[in-house]
């Protein structure tokens, strides 16, 4: 790695330094150097803590706590495209058509996303942010197979202009970036984000691409909000509760695995149990957040299963919290540690809060099924809010303490 240094870093700085023809794109440079070795600035004035790990590092571990969720995704939707068309493949051609379906969405997302970002450091004349490294993953995780690559660049760059810069950049956000981007298609493109959109290459006129009887191109999530404002006894429901019957298309054990259809990188919750046991290993993420995240959920659901309504409200608890983006919100997006709460009670709090709407917003309104972005996002808006109380309450016990020392 030295030798590459030297070769390529240490021979091109001299065009990037101050007073050279390339010296407004030192940005650039910087992060090409700081991203493959450590940065060799010294601090100059003032105390400081030594730490082996940067900004940068912790987001690479982020996306290597991503990467099962890549991979299955990838496989999924190639699983998934043959399945419907009844055609028998092997596990590397699922593999190689969920690839070419997956990547262009990564490398539209990373490219216009660091546009942006690149843009506003020579603007501003400042080093690159590292925040976007993970969102620039997540953003591709959280859509689906066959959205067109322009919506992805439109949604990214919303997401990273309105979500981050207008905020003053990385840190300063107050909304989750990928599920900014995710919202931003949701409410200017509904047609391409919701509905029978989950199996890659279906459309209206899927029987003339050679689909079989009974894949419609739903999700476990589209299909139930179906059942919302139907009665229990309704024989239209009858097709929905075998789906999620044993041995079925959405049973609990193919939704625990994932072997359904959703967005690419959501739907394995073992595939986010992987990437939650690196994060928390690691330290990155807060097992507050994840473990209220999950009771939170888990009592929302255990109330609706207690009165059980409709098919949907009837769903077991369990059942509930292993279908659509559950697992994947609990583990990447309510653990952002920019946009959660930031004591430890607030984290209980906004984690349980976060589980708990999602939950509701899912099963009580039919338009948004899958309602962890829409409680995620509303719980980053709120996280200040709690935070604040939290600390009021602490002052308030405290005083309340000392005074009855000194009585």
């Amino acid at each position: 790695m030295k030798f590459l240094e030297n070769l390529v870093i240490n021979k091109i700085r001299p065009n990037f330094e101050e007073g050279a023809k390339l010296e407004k794109l030192y940005p650039m440079y910087d992060a090409l150097e700081t991203f493959m070795f450590t940065p060799n600035h010294a601090t100059r004035s003032g105390s400081h803590i030594r730490d082996a790990i940067d900004l940068k590092r912790t987001m690479m571990m982020v996306i290597l706590a991503l990467v099962p969720c890549l991979l299955f995704g990838m496989w999924n939707v190639g699983h998934w495209h043959f399945l419907a068309i009844d055609e028998t493949v092997d596990f590397w051609e699922k593999m190689m058509y969920g690839a070419m379906k997956v990547l262009p969405i990564v490398l539209v997302s990373y490219a216009v996303g660091l546009g942006v970002e690149f843009i506003f450091c020579i603007i501003k004349k400042h080093a690159i942010q590292e925040g976007f490294l993970v969102s620039g993953m997540l953003i591709p995780l959280v859509m689906p197979p066959d959205i067109p690559l322009w919506m992805v660049a439109m949604a990214t760059i919303f997401a990273v202009l309105i979500g981050k810069e207008v905020f003053g950049g990385t840190g300063m956000n107050i909304l989750n970036i990928a599920l900014t981007a995710r919202a931003f298609i949701f409410f200017a493109y509904p047609k391409d984000i919701s509905g029978f959109v989950w199996i890659s290459g279906f459309n209206t006129e899927s029987e003339n691409l050679g689909f079989a009887d009974g894949y419609t191109g739903a999700s476990a999530l589209g299909e139930l909000a179906n059942t919302v404002g139907q009665g229990m006894n309704n024989p239209e429901m009858t097709q929905y509760t075998q789906y999620f019957q044993s041995g079925q298309m959405y049973d609990i054990w193919n939704s625990f695995v994932g072997i359904i259809p959703g967005s690419i990188g959501e739907t394995s919750v073992i595939a986010c149990l992987i990437g939650a046991a690196l994060l928390l290993f690691t330290g990155i993420a807060s097992w507050r957040i994840m473990v209220s995240f999950f009771l939170g959920g888990l009592a929302m659901a255990g109330i609706f299963n207690a009165f059980a309504a409709n098919e949907f409200m009837a769903l077991e608890p369990l059942h509930q919290l292993v279908i659509g983006g559950f697992a994947f919100g609990g583990v990447f997006m309510a653990t952002d540690p920019v946009t959660a709460a930031q004591t430890n009670t607030g984290k209980v709090i906004y984690g349980f809060l976060c589980g708990f709407l999602g939950i509701m917003i899912r099963v009580f309104n039919p338009a948004y099924p899958e309602g962890i972005m829409m409680a995620i996002l509303f719980m980053n808006v709120m996280a200040p809010t709690i935070d604040h109380y939290v600390i009021q309450s602490n002052i308030k016990r405290r005083e309340k303490r000392l005074k009855l020392k000194t009585a």
